[in-house]
């Protein structure tokens, strides 16, 4: 299996304070990988880092071999981010942001129209893609988004609280959704607080606090190591012993 990220030895520092402190983890070609931890553990500057909006302190990490550090606009080519607040223009209908965001990507007229048709098989949206974004559910919205997000499938879909404040129905449909990517060959790299999700989604887990990645490794034997029921367990053991 081909290793689509590599992090190597990533910090990040704000003035004396260490977010990140010298984290390493790879993530292979179709992989769900997931990072989770309490508020300011570190995750945020990880994933923005790794989506190149914020630079590293030190370290550096590669998409397909394409250094963060020395060629952050190749790592742009082969990734996308889609974080927890990020919104859609509601005075368009679905169909107009998805042609929006398409042109957005490429200039090529047959690159948009074929981005455009992945996202509406993605989305299922059907007809309510003719309707504007502000009649939308949240949950319509979050699906819109995540299509445009891997509408040009990129190497690596970087999704932040993929499901936040959505009702169970729309959450299952999107855990399915990236679950179907990643079978096609899409690694996802996602940040969440609901330990359920994770475990049902994730291929693998990296557990991290004040900076420090603590563990990594298959959410069932990572539960088997600590004697746990969850990874909620899993976490509060681990949390105690630092």
């Amino acid at each position: 299996m081909s290793i689509c990220l590599e992090v190597k030895n990533l910090s990040k520092k704000y003035g004396s304070t260490i977010a990140v402190k010298d984290i390493s983890f790879t993530v292979n070609t179709g992989e769900i990988f997931s990072i989770i931890g309490p508020n300011g553990a570190g995750k945020t500057s990880t994933i923005r880092m790794i989506s190149t909006i914020i630079t590293p302190s030190s370290g550096d990490c590669f998409i397909d071999g394409h250094s963060l550090v020395k060629s952050p606009n190749k790592v742009r080519e082969n990734i996308t981010y889609l974080p927890d607040e990020a919104g859609a223009y509601k005075n368009m209908t679905g169909n107009y942001y998805l042609k929006f965001m398409a042109s957005m990507i490429s200039s090529e007229k047959s690159k948009q129209k074929e981005y455009f048709e992945n996202a509406i098989k993605i989305c299922k949206l059907g007809d309510r893609l003719k309707d504007k974004i502000s009649s939308y559910s949240r949950g319509m919205i979050r699906k819109l988004l995540i299509s445009r997000a891997v509408m040009n499938k990129p190497r690596l879909a970087i999704l932040d609280e993929a499901t936040s404040g959505l009702d169970i129905i729309n959450a299952l449909e999107i855990r399915r959704m990236i679950k179907q990517l990643a079978k096609k060959g899409t690694a996802f790299l996602l940040s969440s607080h609901n330990m359920l999700e994770i475990e049902y989604l994730s291929d693998r887990i990296a557990i991290i606090n004040k900076g420090v990645i603590y563990e990594i490794g298959q959410p069932l034997a990572i539960k088997q190591k600590y004697n746990a029921q969850n990874l909620e367990e899993v976490f509060e053991k681990v949390a105690k012993n630092i």
